[in-house]
């Protein structure tokens, strides 16, 4: 399992804009400080309060609003799923952060969250995923 903890000033915010992107809350381990995001079986994001938060390290936390210290990557099974979800993240109150990115054996697009905090929505065709995005490449530009 895999647990993403992000930094917000606002939960009830941060719980709405998430909410959006079709993910759910965990209520078991979410409270006033803190909710539990689940993105699949596997994958969770501990959306904390900046107060609380700060209270698992003695280091300085960022402005993920002017700073960035990691890039989420969450795969989607197609480039609509990967528009769909872009698209409802900014319908939730996130923005898009910068344009789609399209590499042939892979398309991405990122939406920041209200707090600054960077997803990125990811589909990369099954051959590249098997075989690396080499064949794939090669494949693409003898057709």
């Amino acid at each position: 399992m895999i647990f993403v903890n992000l930094p917000t000033s606002d939960l009830d915010r941060a719980k709405s804009f998430y909410t959006s992107l079709g993910f759910t809350i965990n209520p078991l381990f979410t409270d006033e400080n803190a909710a539990c995001v689940v993105v699949d079986e596997n994958v969770f994001f501990m959306i904390l309060r900046r107060e609380f938060f700060s209270t698992f390290t003695t280091r300085e936390l960022v402005d993920p609003a002017t700073q960035i210290q990691v890039l989420t990557a969450i795969s989607r099974d197609s480039r609509e799923h990967v528009d769909s979800t872009t698209e409802s993240g900014v319908a939730g109150g996130g923005k898009e952060h910068r344009d789609p990115q399209d590499l042939g054996f892979m398309y991405s697009r990122s939406v920041e969250d209200p707090d600054g905090n960077i997803l990125e929505f990811v589909f990369m065709e099954p051959q590249a995923v098997e075989n690396g995005p080499g064949e794939h490449v090669s494949e693409q530009a003898a057709d």
